[in-house]
Order: structure tokens, then C-alpha cells, then sequence
């Protein structure tokens, strides 16, 4: 490790050859303010400099990535002909592995970071062990290969490996034929500091909401239709948005009948509702889902600290979660999950540790805890400067490490993760439930084993093939757009599904 290391990380790609392995890497082990393009030539007192560039050596051209700093010189050199332009994708597939493998490691001697994910950057980690496990690797090959051709460390390689094996039962239940359905409402009270998602605050749509749920539910049925024609049946439906329940009584209960008037239950495992934000929720809101076919449902505080929930742009109190939780809890919600989020804007360890011990005490059944991701179209992102990360960044790992903890202490496995771009300490979102009680369309929309249907603006349809080929149908996010064109979106999703037979 490279004692008072240079924290600025200026790189110059000469040729833009493997521009997107080299950020890929770079960004494990650098901030994105930390890193600076630059075509000038290296100059000590500009940091560290990390320059790519092309050469011949004995007729075989090479790719060349030097490391210069104050106290620091290296230099890897890989044989690179044929590569660049090469039509062999496996080949071009193995090189740029070599790449992200050798540029991690130089990284790591020069930083002494340890990076818990190692070069794993794909946001659906348990993918990849499930195809493992599918090919009859054992756990101790499994954890090798994550360990010696990934770089994961011990603990993040035992904690992937489990969220997998507890999948597989869930996986074997599923029918051939079925599905998951998603239904988006876009609408929220407020929008939160870190949000990206395609959402508006309800009282900006207030004259548009009928119009929106007539037309969702005209998708909704032209979906079931679609299902009914191809001999699919829903196996998990998931409401989620935005906030559900920031539709009024009569539209909230509006849409449920209206779902199971259009949608063959026959087959359906689970029911999931994100009643989300405490503040929406009522009993009389509660009376209405209980009276559906919904089977779970997600009370979201994020935070137990009451500083940080105005902060990060949330009306509510922590005291209105608790009496959210019991007030269904008492209604007969016998499935109720919570997420909370790490990293969150000036919150250190000690506020978080106050968190968990209140969830604790509620005694939810799943708990999803996610880790703060800087999103490129959040208000965080555009007021960056009026927040300091650098905390977060530092406690984020021990405040995971913590949530896995109290997960465990109150009976709670981990059964689905996945990763984000620009998510804090390079780390993960987990969700903990307890058996029996695992939210299938998490799993499946993670996985990709299992199309999911999804109705709604900004909803996304991915629709599985064979050969693990996967094909997508994109709702337009502006409420405007998706009420003007839902025509159109119809017609997309129909076309897509005219390759159904050659899965089933």
C-alpha cells in the first residue's frame, strides 16, 4: 500500500480501446469526483496517473497500462493482436476478462483497498452462483471460483452462495408455464433526495390519476388476455411504484377489484403490495387491501431518525411507522416487510444501529435493506455539493454488517441480492425473510428465469427465452406519454410474446 496516496486517479484511454472495463474497475477503488480524464502528459503534483496506450513488441501489438505516482511505478503489458478487432467474441470475452483482472490487482497494491465484490460487477451476483449450481458445482468449487477468478472475499462469497441455495427450493415450485405480473403507480407524496425511479408527487398529477388507472387497467386486462392466449398463468403479482397507496380509497380500491377481475388467480403463490410510505397509509386504506387478494405487504421507513427523514424528503414520522406496522399487524397482515437504507445522508453508525433496534421490536417478517446508490437523475446527484458522503462511504460496510446481524437475531435469511452502480463501499442490497415468507417476484425479477409482465408507465416487460436470451418491452415513464400512447405499448408487448412457443 502506497502510504499518503494520491486521491485524484487521472487516466488516459490514448485509443478508447476497453473503455468500459477500465471504468468499470476504476470506479471499485475510486469516487467518481476522485477520477479525471486527461490527454496532458503526467505531471507529479497532478496525483496519480494511469496511462493506456498501444505498442509493438517483437511484431505483437500489446496493451499497455502504466500506474505512475509519487512513490508508485508499475506497468502490465498483454498481448493484444487480433483482439481489437477481432469478430471472435469469446476471444475478445477472455481478454477483456484478463484485463479487469490484472487492473484490479495492480488497484489493489497500490491502494490496499480491499474490495469485498472484487471484479463481481454485475448487479445479479446470485445469477451467476445459480448457474453454477446448475451445472452440479459443489459449494466448496463454487466459493473457490468466487474467491481465486472473482476476487470476492470470504464473506461476501458465503453470504452469495446461501442467498442461492435458498432460492433453489422456491425455484423447483414454480410451473413451466407460469409468470410474475408487475403493476407500477408512479405517484408519490413527495419524491425522495435519492430517488431515480419514475415517479411524480401525487398532488402534481392530482387531474390525471382516474385517467392513469382506467389505463392501467385497459393494460391490465389486454395483458391478461395475452396471458389467457398463450396458456401462462401468474404465479406472483407485485404493485409496486412509487407508492401505491398514494391513491386515493376509491382508486386503490378501483384497481384491486379490478385486477382480480381481470387476472386467473388460480395459480398464484403471492400477492405483494408497497403500501411504502407510512404517511399514505390508513385504516381504512389497510380495510381495502385486507378485503383483496393481496398477501403481502411493505411498510418502508428507510430511517427511525427523524432528522433524516426530513432530510431525505419524507413526510412522515418514526412514530407513524410503528402505528402503521401495528394498525396491520392487528388488521391480520401476517406478511409485512420493511426496508431500510445504509449510507443515507448524515446518518453515522450509532443512528443506524437506533434504527435496527426499533425495527427489531416491530418484528417484521422480511426485512430489505438496501445500501445508498448515487443515481445519475436524483436530487442528490444535482445538489451533491450541499451533502458530504465521505462518512457514509467509511460506515456504510459496518452499518451492512450490522443489518445481517440483526437479520440473524431475529430468525431472518437472506434469500435475494443484488448490486447497483455508484452504490456506496462497492457493496449490496439484501433482502432477509423468514422461510416460507421470501417475496418470489423479488427473486425472479433479480434471476431472470422467469418473464415478468409488467403494466404501468415506466414498467418494463422481460420476457425469457431459451438459451437464456431475454428480450424487453419499454412503458414510456411520463404519465402524459403512457396515457396518450398506451396503444402502442399494447401492440409492443403483443409482439413480443409471438416467440412464446418456443419456450414452453
Amino acid at each position: 500500500m502506497v502510504e499518503n496516496m494520491e486521491k485524484m486517479l487521472i487516466y488516459n484511454n490514448v485509443k478508447k480501446y476497453f473503455d468500459y472495463e477500465l471504468e468499470d474497475v476504476i470506479k471499485l477503488f475510486f469516487t467518481q469526483n476522485e477520477i479525471k480524464k486527461s490527454d496532458e502528459p503526467w505531471d507529479e503534483r497532478s496525483g496519480a496517473f494511469l496511462l493506456c496506450s498501444m505498442s509493438y513488441e517483437d511484431g505483437n501489438e500489446c496493451f499497455n497500462i502504466s500506474l505512475k505516482a509519487k512513490t508508485f511505478r508499475e506497468i502490465i503489458s498483454l498481448p493484444c493482436t487480433d483482439i481489437v478487432n477481432s469478430s471472435d467474441k469469446l476471444k475478445v470475452k477472455e481478454f477483456k476478462r484478463i484485463l479487469k483482472r490484472k487492473l484490479f490487482l495492480l488497484l489493489t497494491r497500490y491502494t490496499g483497498k480491499v474490495i469485498p465484490w472484487g471484479i463481481l460487477t454485475g448487479i445479479r451476483p446470485a445469477k451467476l452462483v445459480n448457474e453454477f449450481i446448475d451445472r452440479n458445482m459443489t459449494k466448496s468449487e463454487i466459493l473457490s471460483v468466487l474467491k481465486e477468478d472473482y476476487f470476492v472475499t470470504e464473506n461476501k462469497s458465503r453470504l452469495l452462495y446461501e442467498v442461492a441455495a435458498n432460492q433453489r427450493e422456491l425455484f423447483a415450485d414454480s410451473r413451466n408455464n407460469s409468470i410474475s405480473l408487475y403493476i407500477g403507480i408512479p405517484f408519490c407524496p413527495t419524491r425522495c433526495l435519492y430517488c431515480s425511479f419514475s415517479s411524480s408527487t401525487i398532488a402534481q398529477y392530482k387531474k390525471m390519476v382516474d385517467v392513469y388507472v382506467d389505463t392501467l387497467l385497459k393494460e391490465i386486462k389486454h395483458t391478461a388476455l395475452l396471458m389467457e392466449s398463450k396458456g401462462l398463468v401468474a404465479e406472483s403479482i407485485y404493485i409496486g411504484g412509487g407508492t401505491p397507496t398514494s391513491l386515493n380509497e376509491r382508486q386503490l380500491s378501483r384497481l384491486l377489484n379490478g385486477i382480480e377481475e381481470c387476472i386467473d388467480m388460480t395459480y398464484l403463490r403471492e400477492y405483494t403490495l408497497e403500501a411504502g410510505r407510512p404517511d399514505t397509509i390508513t385504516i381504512d386504506t389497510l380495510k381495502i387491501i385486507k378485503n383483496s387478494r393481496v398477501s403481502r405487504i411493505s411498510i418502508n421507513p428507510q430511517t427511525m431518525n427523524a432528522k433524516t427523514l426530513v432530510r431525505i424528503g419524507r413526510l412522515h414520522k418514526p412514530e407513524d411507522v410503528v402505528k402503521a406496522f401495528y394498525a396491520a399487524r392487528d388488521m391480520g397482515f401476517d406478511n409485512i416487510n420493511m426496508d431500510l437504507i445504509c449510507g443515507l445522508p448524515g446518518e453515522n453508525v450509532r443512528m443506524f444501529d437506533d434504527t435496527l433496534r426499533k425495527i427489531k421490536q416491530l418484528n417484521p417478517d422480511s426485512l430489505t435493506v438496501h445500501t445508498m446508490a448515487i443515481k445519475r437523475a436524483s436530487q442528490l446527484t444535482r445538489e451533491m455539493e450541499n451533502y458530504s458522503l465521505e462518512t457514509q462511504y467509511v460506515d456504510s460496510a459496518s452499518m451492512v454488517d450490522m443489518a445481517r446481524i440483526c437479520a440473524k437475531e431475529m430468525d431472518l435469511a437472506p434469500y435475494y441480492l443484488y448490486r447497483q452502480k455508484n452504490i456506496l463501499g462497492n457493496l449490496e442490497n439484501v433482502g432477509y425473510s423468514r422461510k416460507g415468507l421470501e417475496c418470489l417476484y423479488n427473486i425472479q425479477i433479480m434471476e431472470e428465469r422467469q418473464t415478468i409482465l409488467a403494466c404501468g408507465a415506466g414498467a418494463v416487460t422481460k420476457v425469457i427465452f431459451p438459451m437464456n436470451r431475454i428480450e424487453r418491452s419499454f412503458n414510456v415513464k411520463s404519465v402524459e406519454e403512457y396515457i396518450g400512447r398506451i396503444d402502442e405499448m399494447l401492440e409492443r408487448k403483443a409482439n413480443i410474446l409471438i416467440e412464446e412457443n418456443n419456450r414452453y
